[in-house]
C-alpha cells in the first residue's frame, strides 16, 4: 500500500465535502483519515496506486453540490506514518486560514420534501437544512466552518440531530446548522405590544401569511436580513408600505410561491427559469405580462422582479398566499436592512404592523441578488445572498503573489480580496455617503480579512479623491505601510470584463466603450462617455461624449431638467431653442429657472463641472420627453424609465435614429437635440422618440467604436458601465458590432455598474505589480 497527503482547496468546508470523501474512500477501498483545517480540507490516504488515482480524480469529477474544488495536491507520506484498518473523519484543526466560505444556498428538494411531509419529524420546521443547503456565510463568524464558529452555536443538539450529524452516511453529516424544532432555533410573532399569540398553539408562519392576506405589513426575519412584506395585489398595502418606507419610486422585489405563480404575471422562458431554480435563488428582472399587481408595486416600469421561496420559512410563508408578496429590504431607504431582532424593532417600527421574529443571530447582513438576462445571458445588477463571497477565477498570468485588496467605488460599494489567482468580491453592500452603510462597510472589510486571514501587500482606490473607500483605502495603506495604488474609474470598468472572459495578460488591446453617470477621469474631470484603448496595465482615451455642464453639481443628479438645459445651451444653443421651439412645453417650462444665473455658473465652471457623462445625457433627454421633469426619485429613474417608454416602439424605428457629429475625438450631440425638439414640435409620441433616442445612440457608439478599431487594428470591444445595464441599448450596441465582425463582450458574473469595479481595481493591480 502507497500512503500520500492529499491537500483540497477551495469552497470545501461546510458542503459536506469530507462525507463525500469517506463514501469515495470506501467505494474504492482506501484507508485513513480526513479533517478540516484553515487551509480547505486535508487527507491521509492509503491504497494501491490505481485505486488513489481513481479516488483522487473522483474528489474532483463527483463534488457535493454547493463545493468548489480549486486545487488537488497530492505527496508522498513520510515514512513511519501508522497505517490505519479503515478511513475516518477526525476533528477540525486551526492554523493560517486559506480556505473558501459558502454562499448561503436556497432549500433543497430533500429538505422541502421533509418541511411539507406531515410524518416527517421537520414537518414545518422553518429552519430545516443539510450540507447541500442553508445558511452559510450569514451566519459565519470565523474559520473553520464549525458550529462553534457560528450563530448556531448556542443551540445543542438533541439526540436525533446528533445522531444525524455524526453519521458519514446521513445528508446532515456535519451540517453545522442542523436542528429540528426540539433543539433548534424558533420563530414567533411580535407587534407592538409584544408576543402576537392570538390563540394557543398557533403556527407563527401561517399567521403572518394571515395577516398579509388582510393587508398588513409584516417584517420577516430571513436569512441575510430583514424583509418587510405586503399583499402584492393591494393597492393599499402597497401604499401604505411605500409611504412608510419613504421609499416612492423604486420598484419592489416580489416572491412567488411557485413558477406558476410568477408565470400568471411574467414572462419566464427556459432559460428564466433555469436562474430562478438556481440554489443562490436570485431576483430576477422579468417581462410584465398578464395579471395585474397593485400599480405601486413597479411605478413607471414594464418589468417585475421575481424570486422564489429560498428557505423553509418563506416556503411555509407562501404556502398559502394566492398571490405575490412584495419583499424588499428591511430598512428605510437608503439605509442597510436591519439584522437585529431589538433594531429591527427600534427601526421598522413606524413601518410594520409586526413581526415574524426567530432567535438565530444573522452575522452578516446579505442583500437579495439580483439578475436580468440582457443580449442571451443572465447578468448581475447586484451580488448578494446566495452568491457572495463564491471566488472569481482569474486568467493565470494574473495569479500573482501578492495579496491584493481594493476598496471599490462611492455607490453599490463593494471590495474585493485577490489572492493565489482568485477574486473575493463583496457582497452588494451599498452607497457609503449613507453613514450606517459606511460602518457596515468597514464592519464587513474587517470581517473577511479574519476569515480569510488575509493581509494584503497592495491596497487599491479609486482616482477620485472625495471617495469614502478611496479615503479609507489611503488610510489603511498608510498604517500599515503597504503600496497604495490608484486606478482611474473607467478603466476598472473594462478590465474587469476583461478578466471575467477570461483575457491573458499578454492580451492585444481592446476597445473599451465605458458609458456610466460619471467618474473620476485621468485628467481631473469629470468623465462618463469613454472610447479607451485598454489593456490590463493602462488606457488613452481615443474619443468622448461632449463635456456638458453639470448645472448645480450633484443637484444635476437629482434634477433632470438641469441636464436638459446644459445639452441645449451647448448646442444647439439656448437663444436659437428659444427663437425655434419657443412654443414647446419643456422650453417653457424651463424659463421659469434662473437662465442667466445658470449660463453664468457654466461659463464660470462654477458648482457646474464639465462631464461626458451618458447617465447626465439619458436624463436631459427624459426631461425634455417629459420624464422626471422635475426630479428624479433615485439615481437612474429618468433613464430606466426612458427605456421602458422606449421598448414597444424600438424594432419599428431602427431607420429613424436621432443623429450626432463627431468632430476630433468628441461625439457631439447637437443633431440629436434638434431631431429631438423637431419632433416634440410635430407632437411625436413619447415612446417614438424614446425609441428614436436609443437607436442614435447605439448607432453613434458603434459607429465611432468601429472607425476607432480599423484605426488601430483593435478586434475586441469590451462594453461596460452602469447605462449598459439597459437592454435596448446593449443589445442593439452588440448587434450593430457584431455585424461588424468585431467581437463584443460585456460583463455578467460581475455587475456592469459600480458594483464590478472592486473587482476591475484588483486585476488591473495584479497587472501592475506583475509587471
Amino acid at each position: 500500500m502507497e500512503g500520500e497527503r492529499i491537500r483540497v482547496t477551495g469552497i470545501v468546508q461546510g458542503v459536506g465535502f469530507r462525507p463525500t470523501v469517506w463514501r469515495l474512500a470506501r467505494q474504492f477501498g482506501i484507508v485513513g483519515q480526513v479533517w478540516n483545517d484553515a487551509e480547505g480540507v486535508m487527507i491521509h490516504a492509503w491504497g494501491n496506486r490505481a485505486d488513489l488515482d481513481d479516488f483522487v480524480a473522483s474528489l474532483s469529477l463527483d463534488p457535493p453540490p454547493l463545493s468548489q474544488v480549486d486545487r488537488v495536491a497530492r505527496n508522498p507520506l513520510e515514512a513511519g506514518v501508522g497505517v490505519p484498518g479503515d478511513f475516518s473523519i477526525t476533528h477540525s484543526r486551526e492554523g493560517e486560514s486559506h480556505t473558501g466560505v459558502a454562499a448561503d444556498a436556497a432549500t433543497c428538494h430533500e429538505c422541502l420534501a421533509e418541511v411539507m411531509n406531515p410524518r416527517d419529524r421537520r414537518y414545518r420546521y422553518p429552519f430545516t437544512n443539510c450540507t447541500h443547503c442553508g445558511p452559510r456565510l450569514s451566519i459565519i463568524r470565523a474559520v473553520p466552518y464549525d458550529r462553534v464558529n457560528t450563530s448556531m452555536a448556542g443551540f445543542s443538539m438533541c439526540s436525533a440531530c446528533l445522531g444525524e450529524y455524526e453519521n458519514p452516511a446521513d445528508r446532515r453529516f456535519h451540517a453545522q446548522p442542523n436542528a429540528c424544532s426540539d433543539c433548534g432555533p424558533r420563530v414567533w410573532l411580535e407587534d407592538e405590544k409584544g408576543l402576537y399569540q392570538p390563540e394557543p398553539g398557533y403556527d407563527a408562519v401561517e399567521t403572518a401569511a394571515r395577516l398579509i392576506r388582510r393587508g398588513l405589513v409584516v417584517a420577516v426575519k430571513g436569512i441575510g436580513g430583514f424583509h418587510l412584506a405586503c399583499d402584492a395585489g393591494s393597492e393599499q398595502a402597497v401604499k401604505n408600505l411605500r409611504s412608510r418606507k419613504g421609499r416612492y419610486h423604486k420598484a419592489f422585489a416580489l416572491m412567488a410561491r411557485d413558477m406558476d405563480m410568477i408565470r400568471r404575471f411574467a414572462r419566464v422562458n427556459a432559460r428564466d427559469a433555469e436562474r430562478l431554480g438556481d440554489r443562490s435563488a436570485p431576483i430576477l428582472v422579468l417581462e410584465a405580462n398578464g395579471e395585474f399587481l397593485a400599480g405601486g408595486v413597479a411605478p413607471g416600469q414594464n418589468t417585475l422582479g421575481f424570486m422564489l421561496p429560498y428557505t423553509p420559512l418563506h416556503h411555509l410563508l407562501m404556502q398559502k398566499m394566492v398571490r405575490p408578496v412584495v419583499l424588499t429590504s428591511g430598512n428605510f431607504s437608503d439605509e442597510p436592512q436591519a439584522i437585529d431582532n431589538r433594531d429591527a424593532k427600534r427601526r421598522l417600527g413606524s413601518i410594520v404592523d409586526c413581526y415574524l421574529m426567530h432567535d438565530r443571530d444573522i452575522v452578516n447582513r446579505l442583500d437579495d441578488s439580483v439578475e436580468r438576462v440582457i443580449d442571451g445571458r443572465p447578468r448581475f445588477l447586484r451580488r448578494g445572498r446566495g452568491v457572495a463571497p463564491q471566488p472569481i477565477v482569474l486568467p493565470s498570468s494574473l495569479a500573482v503573489p501578492e495579496p491584493i485588496l481594493s476598496m471599490g467605488g462611492e455607490l453599490k460599494s463593494t471590495f474585493c480580496l485577490l489572492d493565489q489567482g482568485q477574486a473575493i468580491v463583496s457582497q452588494h453592500l451599498g452607497d457609503l455617503e449613507n453613514a450606517s452603510t459606511y460602518r457596515d462597510y468597514r464592519y464587513n472589510l474587517h470581517l473577511y480579512r479574519k476569515l480569510y486571514d488575509f493581509h494584503p501587500s497592495v491596497i487599491v482606490v479609486d482616482r477620485h479623491p472625495g471617495y469614502y473607500s478611496t479615503q479609507l483605502g489611503k488610510t489603511l495603506a498608510a498604517e500599515e505601510g503597504i503600496q497604495l495604488i490608484e486606478v482611474q474609474h473607467h478603466h476598472a470598468h473594462i478590465a474587469g470584463c476583461m478578466a471575467e472572459h477570461g483575457l491573458p495578460f499578454s492580451t492585444d488591446s481592446v476597445l473599451g466603450v465605458a458609458l456610466d453617470g460619471l467618474g473620476y477621469g485621468d485628467d481631473g474631470s469629470i468623465w462618463g462617455g469613454e472610447f479607451l484603448l485598454a489593456d490590463y496595465s493602462g488606457i488613452r482615451r481615443l474619443a468622448c461624449f461632449q463635456p456638458v455642464a453639470m448645472l448645480g453639481g450633484e443637484q444635476a443628479i437629482r434634477e433632470p431638467w438641469r441636464n436638459t438645459l446644459a445639452h441645449l445651451m451647448e448646442s444647439p444653443g439656448w437663444e436659437h431653442v428659444v427663437r425655434e421651439f419657443s412654443q414647446l412645453d419643456i422650453v417653457r417650462f424651463l424659463e421659469t429657472k434662473p437662465i442667466d444665473t445658470l449660463r453664468a455658473m457654466a461659463q464660470r465652471k462654477l458648482n457646474s463641472p464639465p462631464a461626458s457623462s451618458a447617465g447626465r445625457l439619458f436624463d436631459g433627454v427624459a426631461a425634455a420627453i417629459g420624464i422626471c421633469r422635475d426630479s428624479a426619485g433615485f439615481e437612474g429613474q429618468a433613464a430606466i424609465e426612458l427605456e421602458v417608454l422606449a421598448t414597444d416602439s424600438f424594432e419599428e424605428q431602427a431607420e429613424f435614429a436621432y443623429g450626432f457629429e463627431w468632430e476630433g475625438d468628441t461625439l457631439h450631440w447637437g443633431p440629436l437635440w434638434l431631431g429631438l425638439l423637431e419632433d416634440l414640435s410635430r407632437e411625436t409620441l413619447p415612446a417614438v422618440m424614446a425609441a428614436r433616442f436609443h437607436h442614435g445612440i447605439a448607432l453613434a457608439v458603434a459607429r465611432t467604436t468601429a472607425e476607432l478599431c480599423a484605426r488601430h487594428g483593435l478586434k475586441t470591444v469590451v462594453l461596460s458601465g452602469g447605462v449598459f445595464q439597459n437592454r435596448l441599448l446593449l443589445e442593439r450596441t452588440g448587434y450593430l458590432l457584431r455585424a461588424r465582425g468585431l467581437t463584443v463582450l460585456a460583463p455578467s458574473s460581475i455587475p456592469a455598474n459600480d458594483g464590478g469595479l472592486s473587482f476591475g481595481q484588483a486585476v488591473i493591480a495584479a497587472a501592475t505589480v506583475d509587471q
